[in-house]
């Protein structure tokens, strides 16, 4: 079972990355996914869930109308497209699945290594 995110990097502040989340070893497609992202000292917050059908989808408040969550169950993929970066998005983000949509981390059962994201201002 994996997932693994790639996509990150370093960005100006109000530039765009298109972070990816591939799994393998599970059905995927049956999972709701989600991105958290975790800053240094912080938490690990969430960010974006998408059902496992694509008709639902939810954002934290300070990422609406910036960040889009999709997905490609053909590929099994999941997909977050971050435009108008700021400084504060600047953290590790993760992918995850679990059996249920929820803003929870303790809802999902896999999760990815990782992948940094660093807006300069």
């Amino acid at each position: 079972v994996q997932l693994v995110e790639s996509g990150g990097g370093l960005v100006q502040a109000g530039g765009s990355l298109r972070l990816s989340c591939a799994a393998s070893g599970f059905t995927f497609s049956i999972y709701h996914r989600a991105w958290f992202r975790q800053a240094p000292g912080k938490e690990r917050e969430f960010v974006a869930s998408i059902s496992w059908t694509a008709s639902t989808t939810y954002y934290a408040d300070f990422v609406k109308g910036r960040f889009t969550i999709s997905m490609d169950n053909a590929r099994n993929m999941v997909y977050l497209q971050m435009n108008t970066l700021k400084p504060e998005d600047t953290a590790i983000y993760y992918c995850a699945a679990g059996p249920a949509g929820s803003i929870s981390r303790r809802e999902y059962t896999y999760w990815g290594q990782g992948t940094q994201v660093t807006v300069s201002s």
